[in-house]
């Protein structure tokens, strides 16, 4: 690409992406509507959206994409099958950082009974709670990518033991992590459950009553999904809260989101939702256009991108 400018389809407003032709000149920003066709003669070489389709993906790819990067960390709601043979990038690894805090923070709140410790009249008793460690603590990774390393990180600095179900073959990315290959062997070991994977095919309802009955009885294990709500059979984790398996559910995402009113998660007093925000943190949009910038910079250079999506495994 050295030597023309590489044209960037996108429905984002250029306001928020001054940065991308600040840092790669050769750019030419061309923004596109987001639900209606676009004008005739509309051509690029990249489009760049977010990480679904708002119903006019298949007109932005005739326009001559080569690639697509979605600003975000999760494709699975992108249809693959309107891709062909045209790349797709997304910002992998992008938001693990404040996400990695958002599960030590949950976890901190569950072992020191955090907001419920907190006082605002005069105890009967000073000096009387029992509040818990995590130190000592196994905390179980279901998945050990960028989110699973983070925070595979700050729990060791804790002293917690760490396992992690990981299906790539590959050594663990981090020292001091013990890698399991079976699934029921991290939720019958664990403490802190974490669900650090994407959502496929594979991986939907992982969580579902068979991979539920490996916690002991009464375990009282606490469950944290700042992933997928698509990760979770929600019938089986209420039978697992019920029924004192788990003590607790930290769910960041859900399924569907926004969750019905009504709906029995808002009200069971086991359960801790918060709205899709644990990645949320000052430039956390710079954060997902970083890895755009540095694809554009590989890209004009003819070099391999990063944060390739595998369309078969589907992430």
């Amino acid at each position: 690409m050295t030597g023309k400018k590489i044209r960037v389809l996108t429905t984002f407003p250029p306001s928020t992406l001054q940065r991308v032709v600040t840092e790669v000149p050769e750019v030419e920003l061309i923004q596109i509507p987001e639900k209606i066709p676009l004008d005739p003669g509309v051509e690029g070489d990249v489009l760049l959206i977010p990480p679904w389709d708002s119903g006019n993906l298949a007109d932005m790819l005739s326009r001559g994409v080569q690639w697509v990067h979605a600003i975000g960390t999760g494709v699975d709601r992108m249809p693959f099958d309107l891709l062909g043979d045209r790349l797709l990038t997304c910002a992998r690894g992008a938001s693990a950082m404040p996400i990695a805090e958002w599960i030590m923070a949950v976890m901190l709140a569950f072992e020191k009974q955090l907001p419920q410790s907190w006082i605002s009249d005069a105890p009967e008793q000073w000096s009387s709670g029992q509040l818990g460690s995590l130190s000592g603590k196994t905390l179980g990774l279901v998945g050990l990518g960028g989110i699973g390393s983070a925070a595979a990180r700050h729990a060791l600095h804790f002293d917690m033991q760490v396992l992690a179900y990981r299906r790539s073959a590959d050594p663990s990315p981090v020292d001091g992590v013990e890698k399991v290959s079976d699934l029921g062997e991290v939720l019958s070991r664990s403490d802190h459950i974490v669900l650090a994977l994407p959502l496929t095919r594979n991986t939907r309802q992982i969580i579902d009553r068979a991979a539920l009955a490996h916690i002991p009885a009464a375990a009282g294990v606490h469950l944290i999904n700042p992933s997928r709500g698509g990760l979770v059979d929600y019938e089986a984790l209420r039978e697992a809260l019920d029924d004192g398996r788990l003590a607790r559910a930290s769910l960041d995402t859900v399924e569907p989101e926004p969750l019905p009113t009504g709906h029995w998660l808002y009200s069971h007093p086991a359960v801790k939702l918060s709205p899709h925000i644990s990645w949320s943190i000052p430039g956390a949009f710079d954060l997902l256009l970083e890895t755009f910038i540095e694809n554009l910079v590989l890209y004009r250079s003819g070099e391999s991108l990063r944060g390739v999506v595998d369309l078969e495994h589907g992430y």
